[in-house]
């Protein structure tokens, strides 16, 4: 059962609109999906209250903030959205559980700066060396033909990182969110955009 985390130690990033989205991809496939929110702000639990009945079905994981479970049965598909900061015993536990971590950076020096100990951290991890986990690291809120991708991208490259893709600053994943909804849920034509960016994301999903 692939488990995907989103995860990186700084806040603001875009981890839950990342999250929500990655299972909104999910469910858009006809699999069964769960969101987890390991973060204490619980934004993708409260975005799940939002989401109409009539979309693509994504159950809440309800996951105690000290002790993080197993998923339970009948589930084929987890995405867990982590809190700010996490490290430590925190991010051991949830990497027992995962395949795929998933780091939502933006191009600023600053949150280059605050994440480049984590992607080492990660990198360090057994599971990560022994490519039992995949890694991989999208740039949010930023235009992939600009100097800061480019120095986005020749940050993660020294790290050995795959890059799965920019995506655009565009009010599309607020206004959607406010409904509880994700770029997977309404007709392609009106985020085509926002869809190719996704693609070699969910390539990689898919893998």
């Amino acid at each position: 059962m692939p488990v995907i985390l989103v995860a990186n130690p700084k806040g603001g990033v875009g981890k839950s609109t990342l999250s929500t989205n990655i299972a909104g991809f999910y469910a858009s496939r006809g699999y069964s999906v769960m969101l987890g929110d390991t973060d204490k702000q619980q934004s993708a639990r409260n975005w799940l209250q939002l989401r109409p009945a009539n979309v693509y079905p994504i159950g809440t994981w309800e996951i105690d903030a000290d002790n993080i479970a197993r998923p339970p049965k009948g589930v084929s598909h987890v995405v867990l959205d982590s809190p700010a900061g996490v490290h430590g015993w925190r991010l051991k536990e949830l990497l027992r559980m995962v395949n795929k971590v998933v780091v939502p950076l933006q191009p600023s020096m600053f949150d280059i700066l605050a994440t480049q100990q984590f992607l080492q951290e990660l990198r360090e991890e057994k599971h990560v060396r022994q490519h039992e986990i995949e890694v991989g690291v999208v740039g949010m809120r930023v235009d992939s033909r600009t100097k800061a991708a480019e120095q986005l991208h020749r940050f993660i490259d020294q790290l050995g990182l795959p890059v799965l893709g920019y995506l655009r600053n565009t009010q599309n994943y607020v206004q959607l969110a406010a409904h509880g909804l994700t770029l997977f849920d309404v007709a392609p034509y009106r985020v085509e955009k926002d869809l190719s960016e996704w693609q070699t994301l969910t390539d990689w999903l898919l893998k």
